[in-house]
């Protein structure tokens, strides 16, 4: 019989995976392998997220790995700008080339009707050869000369975000940096290029996905790995590594497959109080997301909103100003549960501000709160 697993095994299942049951004496570069890149097109939101996951984090290291080329930010999954190493991206990126293209044409597919995506391509990739970082508009005001018709919109999302592998340069992403977009050559960056398609009929990026994907947000569906990384052909990687999994079903019935020796915390495994940043791919990661956050909450994870989990689940939202953390209850909480909170966002806005302040400040909706689960 198969053994099912609710959603409170889930949830310690999943922030085992996502160091957030206990923070992982880990360097960032091999956090941020292990947990298969951070989403980040908030360039400052990974140091949260890193923060909320190891022990003593510097974000030096992150802004270190960055201007060394260890660590890029690039489209990848889903269309979104992640935090990957350098070794992931090479990797993957030919994997997701189809699916980037297809996720640009289903917002601009009358734009880009009759345009010759190819040969886009390889005027696109002429241009950046020289591996000098550009701004999207100054790309796209090259290539619109020959390429009027789709608009400088459609242009640069197609040329930046699927058709040329980059990456986004520094100072972009560094530690309480403000800086705009400049795109260079992931093979002038990084000083290869991407690794190639596999021949036909094989598919060791897509099995290595699976494998990743399961290590970091297991046990979870077929559909949820899709929802993570946005790839519609991986039922024959799926297939072909299933001899080396094990399968558990959820309370829905949904079948559920994870790598055997991988970390299942008993249910009852307290959870500390994280601080998660705006689009956490603890939350995102997933297709079904009950496991972490409610039904009636969920539109906080693809708004932007930085929450707070409470045994292991979203219960109050947060804010960063100058002067501290701000933290906004879903629901009543204890007395107890706000001194935990309070305890850990004093610990967050020194973290944010160097120590300058330690300020908490608690914000009530209007209304009466429900009660916690």
């Amino acid at each position: 019989m198969t053994t099912v697993l609710d959603d409170r095994s889930l949830n310690r299942a999943t922030l085992a995976r996502q160091l957030l049951l206990d923070r992982a004496d880990l360097p960032t570069h091999e956090a941020i392998a292990h947990l298969c890149g951070l989403q980040a097109q908030e360039p400052q939101e990974p140091y949260t997220g890193l923060w909320s996951r190891l022990r003593a984090f510097q974000p030096g290291s992150l802004s270190v790995l960055l201007t060394g080329r260890s660590v890029v930010r690039a489209h990848l999954m889903r269309r979104t700008v992640h935090l990957l190493t350098a070794e992931d991206v090479l990797a993957w990126r030919s994997r997701h080339d189809a699916m980037l293209r297809q996720r640009v044409l289903g917002v601009y597919r009358r734009e880009l009707d009759g345009v010759d995506l190819d040969e886009l391509a390889s005027a696109a990739s002429e241009l950046m050869a020289d591996g000098e970082p550009r701004p999207t508009s100054e790309v796209v005001r090259v290539l619109a000369a020959r390429w009027p018709e789709p608009g400088r919109r459609a242009l640069g999302e197609m040329v930046i975000a699927a058709l040329v592998p980059v990456a986004q340069a520094p100072p972009r992403g560094l530690w309480r940096t403000k800086a705009g977009v400049r795109n260079v050559a992931l093979a002038s960056w990084l000083g290869r290029e991407v690794d190639p398609p596999p021949p036909g009929g094989t598919d060791p990026v897509g099995e290595a996905l699976v494998r990743r994907y399961l290590a970091a947000f297991g046990p979870a569906s077929s559909a949820d790995l899709r929802a993570w990384c946005g790839l519609a052909g991986l039922p024959a990687a799926v297939s072909a590594v299933r001899g080396e999994l094990v399968s558990f079903r959820d309370e829905r019935g949904r079948e559920l497959l994870d790598l055997p020796d991988a970390p299942r915390p008993d249910p009852d495994t307290p959870a500390p109080v994280r601080f998660l940043p705006a689009f956490d791919n603890a939350i995102l990661g997933y297709q079904d997301r009950g496991r972490i956050i409610d039904d009636a909450h969920r539109g906080l994870s693809v708004a932007g909103e930085r929450v707070v989990l409470i045994d292991g689940r979203v219960a109050a939202t947060w804010q960063f100003t100058g002067a501290g953390v701000t933290v906004t209850p879903l629901y009543a909480l204890s007395r107890a549960t706000r001194d935990s909170v309070a305890e850990e966002a004093r610990e967050l806005a020194a973290f944010l501000s160097d120590g300058e302040t330690e300020r908490v400040r608690w914000q009530e909706p209007a209304g009466t709160l429900p009660t916690g689960r």
